[in-house]
């Protein structure tokens, strides 16, 4: 077999779309590799008397055919790419000989110097596939490709790394959801997009600190200081939308939580769809799970609560306004998480215990959730009203009702 010491690997993209692809063993290795060589298309055929859970899923879900033996001669034939990893030597060393024989490019998980191709490190962003490779005459390492791999990958997806597109962009809005205040509890396409956008439209409550990072160039607008009046902010809002996406501009609408939980992104949808203005919506971590859990709190635990329910209490429930029905919350022996609800949750306690429900019912106050300044304030329905006030609780608070309050284990990190 060749020597390969002094020259690096030639890097290349292969095309396996319908294209024989044989793999040898299916423990881990196989379970890992499996997923991508399923995505390229690739007719798979998996030898192996055994399996792991996740590779046996595959062949019941029809993505690979899996004949349950020992590898034998000729199982390469026809094979244009062939995966070598059982734990018997033997066996690899065997069916390398084969691929080098049918000249079939084989990657071996037990002796990659043996082998006449190499796994690289691989990750994706937008449609863009990196994969790294260190071949050098000092040998491979693969730790470190995969730490460079996850550098251009992280770069990518966060807008660290500079990589503009060159084809002309097609403005329009991005609704995105920024989670529940801590900056890292964005997801990878919110942050992506903050970094390609021309204009930030920004909630009081969306995680501020992403702001400082934006470019010079991008102006960022606080949605809370839109004139017109408190009346018509919401109108103001979507025609601010809708002037700079006319004007040509990539502009991201930038909401705390998710967009569709209380945060009237669908009526910001409407408002563009009637323009006739493409608009993407990216989910966001909901602070009606979020907080609880990062104040140590499960919304649901087994044995204690099988549901949770989410609601708004922005209004009183004697209001003839409220669409709640707080009788029937009363009823309910899960988890009520309360949003909007920090100047109300006394006249919302007594509803409860009108209805019903026991006075002793544990309660959390979970003050600017997941953030450096986060503090949680414990009490009862009978007495939450009385200690939200002595204790000068302020929103945004998330507010938990049930027994799992008892079962948490405090803040986690």
């Amino acid at each position: 077999m060749a020597e390969y010491d002094d020259h690096p690997a030639y890097p290349v993209g292969l095309r396996l779309t319908g294209r024989r692809v044989v793999v040898v063993g299916g423990g881990q290795v196989a379970q890992r590799r499996l997923p991508a060589l399923i995505a390229a298309g690739a007719d798979i055929t998996l030898v192996s008397p055994s399996a792991t859970p996740s590779v046996e899923a595959m062949a019941e879900a029809g993505e690979i055919r899996w004949e349950r033996r020992r590898y034998r001669d000729g199982d390469l034939a026809d094979t244009w790419y062939a995966l070598i990893a059982t734990t018997d030597a033997a066996a690899n060393d065997a069916a390398s000989a084969e691929a080098e024989r049918s000249r079939t490019w084989c990657v071996r998980s037990d002796d990659a110097e043996a082998a006449t191709a190499w796994t690289p490190a691989t990750g994706r962003s937008e449609g863009i596939t990196v994969a790294v490779l260190t071949t050098t005459s000092h040998g491979r390492d693969p730790r470190h490709s995969a730490a460079v791999r996850d550098a251009i990958v992280e770069g990518l997806r966060d807008g660290t790394l500079a990589a503009p597109h060159h084809r002309t962009r097609a403005p329009g809005v991005a609704l995105v959801g920024g989670g529940p205040g801590d900056p890292d509890l964005i997801t990878v396409r919110g942050r992506r997009l903050l970094a390609e956008a021309d204009v930030v439209i920004a909630d009081r409550l969306g995680p501020r600190d992403l702001l400082d990072e934006l470019p010079p160039h991008v102006e960022v607008i606080d949605a809370a200081k839109i004139p017109y009046g408190r009346y018509m902010a919401q109108e103001a809002i979507n025609q601010a939308l809708i002037d700079h996406a006319k004007a040509g501009k990539a502009v991201v609408r930038l909401k705390g939580g998710d967009p569709f939980v209380f945060g009237r992104g669908m009526e910001e949808a409407q408002a563009l769809a009637a323009e006739g203005i493409a608009c993407t919506v990216v989910p966001g971590i909901s602070s009606t799970i979020s907080v609880p859990g990062a104040a140590g709190i499960p919304v649901t635990h087994r044995g204690v609560a099988h549901e949770f329910t989410v609601v708004s209490g922005h209004v009183a429930p004697d209001d003839p306004r409220s669409l709640v029905d707080w009788e029937a919350l009363a009823r309910l022996r899960g988890t009520l998480v309360l949003l909007m609800a920090v100047d109300k949750i006394g006249a919302i306690a007594r509803a409860l215990i009108g209805h019903g429900k026991s006075p002793d019912t544990p309660v959390a106050l979970v003050q600017e959730g997941t953030t450096a300044a986060q503090r949680r304030v414990d009490a009862t329905l009978a007495t939450v009203g009385d200690k939200a006030v002595a204790e000068e609780v302020r929103p945004p608070a998330v507010i938990i009702i049930g027994d799992v309050v008892g079962v948490g284990v405090g803040p986690l990190a």
